[in-house]
């Protein structure tokens, strides 16, 4: 019924998270270990997220749907609006202008303040393009609309029956981890593209290449996705191999905790550990080159108007 057999690792991921979250609620309450694997599983629950997004799971539509509930109950948003903010503006624009989700909307900076504040700004500017693509469904495809509206349902009675049952698990089972998870993935975006060059083939992304990729899905191979986004996720390391040679070595990352660490915290003291901004590298070359040739037409009008 599955696709591919690697997404078995998907469905242990599922049901790794879902007796967590029973085992917390029913048992045992707030258990330091237990609770940060919980929120573990919630950032990787915005990965499978992504992963189902492009390429979902099962065969049967009926198992693909109830994959999209489970994953919106999770994830803590109604996962279709992938489509409208990801697959069709994102991968299309991927952070040039047009992208709802560009890294410099606000600042060109890349420090703290821009890290914690991005998945605001870009969860706000994403709304748009959802609602429009919910009013193209309903003038046009009357059962995807519908089924998009069931995630609405879904994620609702799921969060408001938590909260009548016990409004305190609710907040530490249900929403604090639906926060992680929404709150991770858009994190995820803007390290991968934030000061990298969005006009380069290659030099878009920032690639993370470490232990973390077999915990998530190798989610670290960003440039490689955004060449093929819809390869399948174990197929990812063996295609990045192909591509890593054309790949700036600045924007090829081993750890990511170690670049978090790097570039938001200790580059407040020590300024050599800031991230440079190869987007505003190629705008001063491009301004430059720009600045030159207007020189050079200035220095020939004189002679054009004695001849």
């Amino acid at each position: 019924m599955l696709k591919n057999n690697a997404d078995i690792k998907s469905l242990i991921y599922i049901l790794i998270t879902t007796a967590l979250f029973i085992i917390q609620w029913q048992w045992i309450g707030v258990n330091s270990f237990i609770y940060t694997w919980y929120l573990f599983m919630s950032v990787a629950v915005s990965v499978m997220t992504h992963n189902h997004n492009h390429l979902p799971m099962w065969k049967s539509k009926t198992l693909n749907t109830f994959t999209d509930w489970w994953l919106t109950v999770f994830y803590g948003f109604p996962i279709f609006a992938w489509i409208p903010t990801h697959n069709k503006n994102h991968h299309r624009y991927n952070n040039r202008a047009g992208d709802d989700s560009i890294t410099y909307r606000v600042s060109e900076r890349n420090n703290f303040l821009t890290l914690i504040s991005y998945p605001t700004i870009s969860g706000y500017y994403q709304q748009k393009a959802i609602f429009g693509y919910l009013k193209d469904l309903k003038a046009n495809n009357k059962e995807k609309y519908w089924l998009c509206i069931s995630q609405y349902v879904i994620l609702f009675l799921w969060i408001a029956a938590a909260f009548l049952i016990d409004w305190q698990k609710a907040f530490l089972f249900v929403i604090i981890p639906q926060q992680v998870s929404l709150f991770s993935v858009l994190i995820f975006n803007y390290v991968q593209h934030v000061h990298a060059n969005e006009e380069s083939e290659w030099d878009h992304s920032r690639n993370f290449t470490g232990f973390l990729n077999f915990m998530l899905f190798n989610n670290g191979y960003h440039t490689i996705h955004h060449h093929k986004a819809g390869l399948h996720w174990d197929k990812v390391p063996e295609a990045h191999k192909e591509i890593e040679d054309n790949i700036n070595p600045i924007l090829m990352e081993r750890s990511f905790w170690w670049y978090i660490l790097r570039s938001y915290i200790i580059s407040i003291f020590i300024p050599k550990f800031r991230t440079n901004s190869m987007r505003l590298e190629r705008i001063r070359k491009e301004e430059m080159i720009r600045d030159n040739v207007k020189v050079d037409i200035e220095k020939l009008q004189p002679d054009v108007l004695v001849s």
